[in-house]
């Protein structure tokens, strides 16, 4: 009888030790977080290779890569949109090393001239002790001030005098505090969005001036980004460029940034052009950097692009191809954004599904989408050990020879296929990548099969990659041969994501 007593006894202290630390553990930010998984079953699709499987895209967490072509949004921190501790863990492994923060003027200064940088010293300084190197907006407006500017997206610039005043000394707070792990700023988020008829781009881009000659005096090395203008207005940017050139500021600048949300995200290159053309009107020296771009993960829930029937897999195809897009332009690139947003502030909470981590309306993070995977595959890839070929050229008469350096393919489609070429800065072999871009990411995948020709090129094995699964193939001896200078490889399924031709020696997989 004692012993069925004791036996009790400690059957009910145990379970008394598992629902305190079962209590404990849903109580926590991550409590229902999912785990990033690192097998080969992370994602699956209905795309299929007819090569033999020879393994998965390991990732690189940000210690690993030096630096990159991208940023990653974590935005609407100052409004309670998001919750970074339930996301923070989620940035180490993903890789990529940049993250876009908004600094919270209206959070920060709750009361005038009465600053608490709690929340914000919290990020910046996990951030940076992670390895992250913050880029931080200076915006939005304060509503202690008269014409102080919302809070908000839209909402019009600081106008008073007593607004510009105040706005003057938070900069000059913001940048003195974080100076010494901050060197990359931001100023203004979409101005040409404004909700007043005199949010003008002569109004936004003397708020440019006034900040960037804040942010230079206390830190003469800081990178400073202006314009961030919300899809691109040709006129209103030649308006902006236009003031600060006249005021001798514009060279100040690293960047000028835009965010043009397109539904087929290689459809809107010529715009972005036209962009850089206006630019170098006025200066050659600054450079264009994409701010912030993303698609939805579900259908039809309105903001940018809403109105599409997207799923976790088009979302994942749009997010690579504008990553890809702008590395084969030279364009910097954010991915907007970490997770999905909560938007709090009207009757009904409203998620933004942009983001690469499932949430929901208690700003939890759930999961890792598709898209996430697909980023982190990416970024592993094409660190700063690549250089774009410059040379890269395609021809239709497989018989052409390339011209000394010059490096030339052919595809065998009646479909537009994206190429964009690179080399390794030491080893120079080098890999292709390529996907049908005449439409919107579909959510099915509709195979193609190419002959692929390079002329000039430097690979000794290749092996066939694909971004969303992260799976990598060996290309068997059937499929290809190489003569002299040219290589062909046969029978090469694409699709409307991208996929990497790549010498063996440059993919690290597992």
């Amino acid at each position: 009888m004692k012993n069925v007593i004791g036996i009790k006894i400690v059957f009910w202290r145990l379970t008394l030790i598992y629902s305190l630390l079962l209590l404990a553990f849903c109580s926590s930010e991550n409590a229902f977080s999912q785990a990033i998984d690192t097998t080969k079953y992370r994602v699956r699709t209905d795309w299929t290779v007819p090569f033999p499987y020879l393994g998965s895209v390991n990732g690189k967490s940000i210690k690993e890569i030096i630096s990159s072509n991208w940023l990653i949004g974590c935005e609407t921190l100052d409004r309670d949109y998001a919750n970074y501790d339930a996301y923070k863990d989620y940035l180490d492994p993903l890789g990529i090393k940049r993250i876009r923060l908004q600094g919270g003027w209206d959070k920060t200064e709750k009361v005038k001239g009465v600053y608490d940088w709690t929340w914000l010293d919290h990020i910046i300084n996990d951030a940076v002790a992670r390895g992250l190197q913050p880029w931080v907006q200076t915006s939005y407006g304060n509503h202690n001030y008269v014409d102080g500017g919302g809070a908000n997206l839209g909402a019009g610039v600081p106008r008073s005098a007593e607004a510009l005043l105040a706005w003057d000394k938070w900069v000059h707070a913001l940048v003195t505090r974080y100076k010494d792990k901050v060197k990359d700023w931001e100023i203004w988020n979409e101005p040409n969005f404004g909700d007043n008829l005199e949010n003008t781009p002569e109004k936004a881009a003397a708020l440019n001036i006034r900040t960037i000659d804040i942010i230079k005096k206390i830190q003469p090395e800081a990178k400073v980004s202006g314009l961030a203008m919300g899809h691109i207005s040709i006129p209103y940017a030649d308006s902006f460029f236009k003031f600060l050139a006249s005021k001798g500021k514009l060279n100040l600048f690293d960047n000028m940034t835009y965010h043009d949300y397109s539904y087929n995200p290689d459809a809107n290159y010529g715009k972005v052009e036209m962009l850089s053309q206006t630019l170098k009107r006025y200066s050659t020296k600054v450079k264009l950097r994409q701010g912030e771009n993303g698609a939805p993960s579900e259908p039809n829930l309105g903001g940018a692009l809403g109105d599409y029937n997207w799923s976790e897999l088009s979302q994942a195809k749009w997010n690579t191809r504008r990553m890809l897009g702008d590395l084969g332009h030279d364009i910097e690139s954010s991915v907007f954004t970490i997770i999905e947003i909560a938007y709090t502030g009207g009757p009904i909470t409203k998620l933004n599904v942009k983001g690469l981590i499932k949430s929901d309306s208690t700003k939890r993070a759930i999961r890792p989408k598709v898209a996430y995977y697909a980023v982190q595959n990416v970024v592993s890839i094409f660190d700063q050990s690549l250089k774009r070929i410059e040379s890269l050229h395609s021809t239709f008469n497989t018989k052409d020879s390339p011209l000394n350096n010059e490096v030339r393919y052919s595809v065998g489609t009646d479909r537009s296929v994206s190429v964009y070429g690179y080399e390794n800065k030491k080893s120079k072999q080098q890999l292709f990548t390529l996907w049908i871009d005449d439409f919107i990411p579909k959510n099915t995948n509709d195979k193609k099969n190419i002959n692929f020709v390079i002329f000039n090129g430097q690979i000794n094995e290749p092996v066939y990659v694909d971004l969303i699964t992260g799976n990598v193939y060996k290309i068997p001896n059937s499929n290809w041969n190489k003569k002299g200078d040219k290589l062909t490889i046969t029978n090469m399924p694409i699709y409307d994501a991208p996929i990497v031709i790549a010498d063996k020696s440059l993919i690290n997989y597992r």
